[in-house]
């Protein structure tokens, strides 16, 4: 690790130092773990690691440190493991090692291999796993990233990887640090530590700001001449615990004047100031370089004879504002002194020294490692022709290594540059006009996740073209551009698209270009309704993929004619071609269509009633997506939505939630619709906030899942406020919005039509009840409205099929409470919906259960709605369904005594506690009072208290009171008022 000429002792951290040497450790025992470092600049994380390395080394261990580099809007692909895999090359014990694994010449630069697709991009990971994993059986090794702040996108997908793949069994820790100041609330590290601190082998430690007495002692320990109690004190107080500023501030100091200055760039600069003409200059000069740069570099660049140099340098290091590193080079001790010299400078020294870099790494070898550094030094300099050129270079850079989000953001600053650079100075060649660069960025922005970016970037390249374009050209154009608004919902506009490019070029001779406009035409057909279209051209396209062996394509039209066809995605015919899309897909090494054939698998399961058959899927699929870098894409979207769905409808309700919040760390804007499970799990335990939050799914442009989460938690909403009005226009307009442009109403109106026919019914019998015919016939013409769209929608479906076991079950629910509205509750109706729900959605059961009592009640069936009952209440009391059970509670105290449950079932319900706490309510103590005797606090007393009401079916303290001696529960008291 870097050593400066002086370090500062470690002071106030000794419980952080004995956590890591605990890890550090278990590394050498074989049972490690990877520490993220958190705190704010300055406050000592650098300093910690490398008193962590220290001792690491001290105890046999190889330490290896990567460091990622802030160059801005640009990044450099895998930065940090490549400096780790240059350290490991060039030390002799692991030379065998990294020379049996081609992976560490792919990233260093002299490999020939490409990463072009995400099958190569995870043998890459894999690869340096099993590097590291060799390295660690040779020798126990640390690995040290500093910075991760910094870190570029495809350095942030491989340490996910890494840390997600069991590397950390081997004799191997991970230390790496970052910013906690600089993570704004869209900062893309965000969502990766999220991810990560849920892994077991993973901990986050912060570096909270030292207490006062620490930073005293640590200026006292830095500065050997006694210092003034007051100029201590003063250096505390401006500190606020961060020990880098300490240091400045001791430094800055004039003791004899008793000055300290005022403001935070004066503090890091008065140091710089102190330095001669030369110093200074050669720090700018470093500072434009970046935190790091190299010996010989930097004399290139400052033009000072070696001996001025090397003097500048000392200096600079004896003044503590550079350390001397690794292999030849120089960094400033603190990246927040190296950001103060760099403010400083003026507009034209900063790009004047900008360009000597960029031409300098120019004239150097290993171009296409340097491009991204190349670019951002140009851009800075004003040299537009030279930045676009480079831009390119380090696009294609990021292609070979396998980082789409860095190769997105290359290709948009090369566009950005485009048309201030004259037509003769840009690249020319294959592939480098404006359009199809602008295709290959909207590409990378997909691959990335970012779609409505994809979205944009695709009709750029549309406005782009020209009168005289190649067809071809125009077709892939317009066909991607469909495709993508596809995935934003956009269907007609993705129809129009589809048509026109396959309109642009003949079917013969047989062309690759042709397969794919018509793949997505039949997409497009199919989401607006024309299904005989979608099943023609698919089938079309299909024959003409398998004679040209375009497997990727055909994979995707398998999948597609699999959903389209008969039966569809439930149907074991359904299944084979979906079994054999996936293998296809994974030969050619397309993941987004490998993902499209696992979502469909999982689906067909969940709609056949097979929930544990779909869960293998879904892990799969999302495994894979994660292995791909694509979780932001749609499908594993929906297969995170799917996932919760599950634990939701199986009755895991707490896993659902938690879930959901660990998702709801890493989502995109976009993706907020898959945690409605959670939403459904909120109101059904009487949440007040999920109809705001089901609300918000609908702000902002339309999205197709976000619309059917909202409809279905704000038409429950108002059907349990018993506000069927509401109720009935929430279930319409979430119909008419997610209808199809044929008029195909969607399967999950089905649900939305039983959800409002609970309101309906209950208005249709109180009007009934109030003698108010006109209104009974007006709720009971509702509901035979209702009741109709439910048949339709389940028995022919959206592809023209009956729907399988949830349909038939909401449908159940549906006719029962038609028939409620009509006439009344009838056992027997709803009879039938309880079986129907058996085939595993355990809330939906027990809600028809519910109803069933109430008809057995009404039927003067009483033993067998108090058993009813009793399942009602057990199931609520374990999903924690709060206002299910206030129902059942009312109900049987509206049914009571006949139906009242013997007095020995009761005392049986009351918990031991519990029954501690009713004597001593029964004695007229309040909830603190009996929080006191019984040692517990009021809150908790408050908490029994509502328990043994709801148990008791009691509405006040009094009245449980009363059934608690009427049934013998507590006998009375020499004391009982």
């Amino acid at each position: 690790m870097p050593q400066a000429s002086f370090i500062a002792p470690v002071v106030g951290r000794e419980a952080e130092l004995a956590r890591l040497s605990e890890v550090l450790q278990g590394a050498r025992a074989g049972e490690a773990r990877a520490v993220l470092l958190a705190g704010d600049a300055g406050v000592g994380k650098t300093r910690v690691l490398d008193e962590a390395g220290k001792r690491a080394a001290g105890a046999g261990m190889t330490v290896v440190v990567g460091h990622c580099v802030d160059l801005g809007d640009v990044g450099l692909p895998y930065l940090p493991f490549t400096e780790i895999l240059g350290v490991l090359a060039a030390d002799e014990r692991f030379s065998a090692v990294v020379a049996g694994h081609p992976v560490a010449e792919r990233l260093l630069g002299s490999g020939t291999d490409a990463v072009r697709d995400v099958d190569g991009r995870l043998r890459l990971f894999e690869g340096i796993a099993g590097l590291l994993a060799a390295v660690a059986d040779v020798a126990p090794l640390l690995l040290v990233l500093e910075d991760l702040h910094w870190a570029d996108q495809s350095s942030r997908d491989l340490l996910r990887f890494l840390l997600g793949r069991g590397v950390l069994r081997r004799r191997l820790a991970v230390f790496a640090s970052y910013r906690a100041d600089d993570l704004h609330r869209r900062h893309p590290l965000r969502p990766l530590l999220a991810e990560l601190v849920r892994l077991p082998a993973v901990e986050r430690l912060e570096l909270r700001p030292l207490p006062d007495p620490e930073v005293a002692r640590l200026v006292r320990a830095l500065e050997r001449r006694p210092l003034p109690e007051t100029t201590v004190r003063r250096i505390v107080e401006r500190a606020e615990g961060n020990a880098f500023y300490a240091e400045e501030l001791l430094a800055a100091t004039d003791t004899g004047a008793g000055g300290v200055p005022s403001g935070l760039a004066d503090v890091l600069l008065i140091r710089f100031e102190q330095l001669s003409d030369t110093a200074q200059q050669v720090l700018r000069t470093a500072a434009v370089a970046g935190r790091r740069v190299e010996h010989d570099l930097l004399r290139e660049a400052v033009g000072l004879p070696e001996e001025e140099l090397e003097s500048a340098l000392r200096e600079a290091v004896g003044r503590q504002l550079l350390v001397a590193g690794d292999g030849d080079t120089y960094s400033f001790r603190h990246a927040l002194a190296r950001e103060a010299v760099y403010a400083d400078l003026l507009p034209g020294e900063r790009a004047r020294l900008h360009g000597a870099f960029a031409r300098l790494l120019a004239g150097r070898g290993h171009r296409a490692e340097s491009a991204a550094e190349r670019a951002h030094h140009y851009r800075e300099s004003h040299d537009l022709a030279e930045a676009l050129a480079a831009s390119l270079e380090a696009a294609d850079h990021a292609q070979r290594v396998g980082a789409p989000a860095e190769e997105h953001r290359h290709l948009e600053a090369a566009l950005d540059v485009w048309s201030a650079v004259a037509a003769e100075d840009r690249p020319s060649g294959a592939g480098t006009d404006r359009v199809t660069l602008t295709l290959r960025a909207s590409a990378a922005a997909a691959h990335a996740g970012e779609l409505h970016r994809a979205v944009s970037l695709t009709r750029s390249a549309l406005t782009q073209l020209g009168q005289d374009a190649d067809s071809e050209l125009a077709a892939r154009v317009r066909y991607t551009l469909a495709g993508n608004l596809l995935s934003v919902d956009s269907l007609t506009a993705a129809f129009a698209y589809s048509s026109e490019a396959l309109a642009m070029i003949p079917e013969e001779p047989p062309s690759r270009t042709w397969v794919w406009a018509a793949a997505t035409h039949a997409m497009a057909a199919r989401h607006i309704g024309e299904n005989d279209t979608a099943l023609r051209v698919a089938r079309r396209a299909l024959s003409v993929a398998e004679k040209l062996r375009v497997t990727d394509a055909q994979a995707d039209l398998l999948i597609s004619l699999a959903v389209f066809d008969a039966g569809g995605r439930r149907d074991p015919g359904g299944r084979e071609q979906l079994l054999r899309a996936r293998e296809l897909a994974r030969g050619s090494g397309n993941a987004a269509v490998e993902l499209r054939a696992l979502f469909n698998l999982a689906m067909g399961c969940y709609e056949s009633g097979a929930l544990a058959e779909c869960v293998p899927w879904l892990t799969e699929g999302l495994d894979r997506a994660r292995r791909a870098g694509l979780l932001s894409s749609p499908y594993p979207l929906e297969m995170r939505y799917l996932r919760l769905l599950v634990l939701q409808v199986l009755g895991r309700w707490d896993e659902c939630v938690e879930a959901a919040a660990a998702d709801a760390e890493v989502l995109p804007a976009a993706g907020g619709y898959t945690v409605g499970p959670a939403l459904y799990v909120a109101l059904a335990r009487g949440d007040s906030t999920a109809e705001q939050r089901a609300r918000a799914l609908l702000e902002g442009p339309f999205d197709w899942m976000a619309t059917l989460v909202a409809g279905i938690v704000l038409t429950d909403a108002a059907a349990q406020r018993r506000d069927p009005e509401e109720a009935v226009r929430w279930m319409r307009s979430t119909v008419a919005a997610l209808t199809d442009e044929a008029g195909t109403h969607p399967d999950v109106a089905v649900r939305l039509a039983a959800l409002a026919l609970s309101a309906v019914a209950d208005a249709a019998v109180e009007a009934r009840l109030a003698g108010d015919e006109s209104g009974a016939r007006r709720w009971t013409d509702t509901a035979a409205e209702l009741v109709e769209l439910a048949r339709d929608v389940a028995l022919r479906g959206e592809d023209g099929t009956p729907q399988g076991p949830e349909g038939t079950a909401w449908l159940a629910r549906a006719e029962a409470e038609g028939i409620r509205a009509v006439s009344g509750p009838d056992a027997a109706a709803w009879a039938r919906a309880v079986e129907a729900f058996g085939y595993g959605d355990v809330y939906e059961r027990t809600r028809c259960r519910l109803r069933h009592a109430e008809a057995l009640v009404a039927a003067g069936r009483r033993e067998e709605a108090v058993a009813e009952a009793r399942l009602v209440r057990e199931t609520a009391d374990r999903l924690a369904a709060a206002p299910l059970r206030e129902r059942v509670d009312a109900l049987v105290r509206r049914a009571r005594p006949a139906d009242a449950p013997p007095a020995g079932d009761r005392a049986g319900a009351l918990t031991a506690r519990e029954q501690d706490v009713l004597r001593l309510l029964a004695l007229g103590r309040s909830n603190r009072q009996i929080g006191e005797e019984l040692f517990i606090s009021g809150k908790t007393a408050s908490v029994h208290v509502s328990n043994i009401l709801a148990k008791l079916g009691a509405s006040s303290r009094g009245e449980a009171v009363a059934i608690a001696y009427r049934e013998g529960l507590i006998a009375p008291e020499p004391s009982a008022p």
